[in-house]
């Protein structure tokens, strides 16, 4: 064996250790809370890969997009036949778009009705609350009410949070943080969004 087979075959042993040791003290078995933050692409998209791998496993899962549901989504389209999966939309579209607070408060309302009977249900696994960040952000929801829904949420049950400037608080109570980082966006070249790679 060459010296650096040896070196890279006692690096991967130290590695397999540390690793090893991570898994012995990981003893707790709870649903959890995820927020996928940062100014960078990939946190929607991330957050249906997690609904595909639930499905997958038969688990009952629950979206509440509050921001791109008018939009097209490849994901929504090709998950939709599940019985497993309910999407709930607020059905306004892009907040600058519509430029009417009054009736987005009303739209958020309404679909985070939706959102407090799943996160209040124990028979769904994982909840998705896709840009929520933005409804706390324009003051469509309160920071103490979504603290509360999720506090009181089933313990096995897992949420996932998407958007950009999550809520600091939302950031504390949470069990993992992921934050997209943009270093370059196509968009910002003049390249629009395309079809079954953006949306």
């Amino acid at each position: 064996m060459s010296d650096r087979d040896t070196r890279h075959q006692q690096a991967m042993q130290k590695l397999k250790s540390r690793v090893d040791e991570k898994i012995t003290q990981a003893t707790e078995q709870r649903g959890l809370l995820l927020v996928f933050t940062g100014n960078g692409k990939g946190k929607t998209t991330a957050a249906w890969g997690t609904v595909t791998r639930a499905l997958g496993y038969g688990y009952r899962v629950g979206v509440v997009q509050f921001i791109k549901g008018l939009w097209e989504c490849g994901e929504r389209e090709r998950l939709a036949k599940d019985s497993n999966l309910e999407v709930a939309i607020m059905a306004t579209g892009f907040t600058w778009d519509t430029q009417d607070r009054e009736a987005d408060t009303r739209a958020c309302q309404a679909v985070w009705a939706d959102a407090q009977r799943m996160l209040g249900d124990p028979g769904v696994y994982l909840v998705v609350l896709d840009e929520i960040t933005y409804m706390l952000k324009f003051g469509y929801l309160n920071i103490q009410v979504v603290k509360k829904a999720l506090e009181e949420r089933p313990a096995e049950q897992t949420v996932i949070i998407t958007g950009r400037n999550a809520h600091r608080e939302l950031i504390a109570m949470a069990d993992t943080v992921t934050e997209m980082q943009e270093v370059r966006h196509a968009f910002n070249s003049g390249l629009q969004a395309r079809r079954g790679i953006d949306f």
